[in-house]
């Protein structure tokens, strides 16, 4: 590019001297810089786009997991065509974020659980459909590790009931307790502490069986509806051979802010959702 620059002389005498300068080329660096410039509107808009369609197909992937997995009742009724089917899902969300570390900001908070092929929650959910009188309501993973970079606190909580004792589906919650720490980019190891039962929430017949409203409430009375409300019992959970807390890693395969997908050991796959906190 040649830019001309002409200058006019003015001489004492009053003559005017004119003269010209010779055009002066800018460096190919320098013109292919401007060029540049100009295109990077055109570029900016072009990555823009690419990001927004990527943001897209992610939450399409995540659309289908989750439609997936809406009939098998968290996994408790899942064929095998079912269970396939939601692993080729999975995968596809998975391959998203593959390999990027943990983030503890992210993943503290409260999740609840969506689905599930790990027998130990099975178990507990198949044992709803056996016996009339016991419920299972809903199943959480909380986890605590806000500002901590290595680790922290996640508690499995489940809500459970026995009616008409209990209220229906939040009758009283166990809670099993574990601490983590982040041994790998994307592995967590999990050091369980303790199980407990707490929160019992009676149904207003036992509150009537106890202490009928027709009635003066005893002393007694009260004492009891007390003692049930506040009760709480924990066992620490240890291997009964080491007499040590049993612990076992756990593979976060995927996270964002209101998904998060694990891998136990064990083989047993979770999917869950960012939930309300628990209080």
């Amino acid at each position: 590019m040649n830019l001309a620059f002409a200058s006019t002389l003015h001489l004492p005498t009053g003559q005017r001297v004119g003269f010209e300068t010779k055009p002066i080329s800018l460096a190919p660096n320098a013109s292919r810089w401007l060029s540049t410039q100009k295109m990077f509107p055109c570029l900016a808009s072009t990555a823009t786009a690419m990001t927004q369609a990527a943001e897209f197909e992610l939450e399409e992937k995540k659309h289908d997991l989750l439609r997936a997995i809406q009939e098998t009742q968290r996994g408790l009724v899942a064929t095998a065509d079912q269970r396939s089917c939601i692993e080729e899902a999975l995968v596809n969300v998975e391959r998203y974020n593959a390999g990027a570390p943990i983030d503890p900001e992210k993943l503290d908070g409260t999740w609840r659980l969506q689905y599930t092929s790990a027998p130990d929650v099975l178990v507990l959910l198949e044992s709803a459909t056996r016996l009339s009188f016991f419920q299972v309501g809903q199943i959480f993973q909380k986890f605590e590790c806000k500002n901590q970079s290595n680790g922290g606190v996640v508690r499995n909580v489940v809500r459970w009931s026995i009616p008409p004792l209990l209220e229906e589906q939040e009758g009283a919650t166990l809670l099993v307790s574990a601490k983590f720490s982040i041994v790998s980019a994307r592995n967590i190891y999990l050091q369980f502490e303790e199980i407990s039962i707490q929160n019992i929430n009676i149904s207003e017949e036992l509150q009537a069986l106890i202490a009928p409203a027709i009635l003066p409430r005893s002393f007694l009375s009260l004492q009891i509806l007390q003692f049930l409300r506040t009760f709480k019992a924990e066992f620490p959970v240890r291997n009964p051979v080491r007499q040590q807390s049993v612990g076992g890693l756990y593979y976060l395969s995927y996270l964002d802010a209101n998904m998060l997908l694990g891998r136990a050991a064990t083989g047993g796959i979770f999917v869950f959702t960012r939930a309300q906190p628990l209080v």
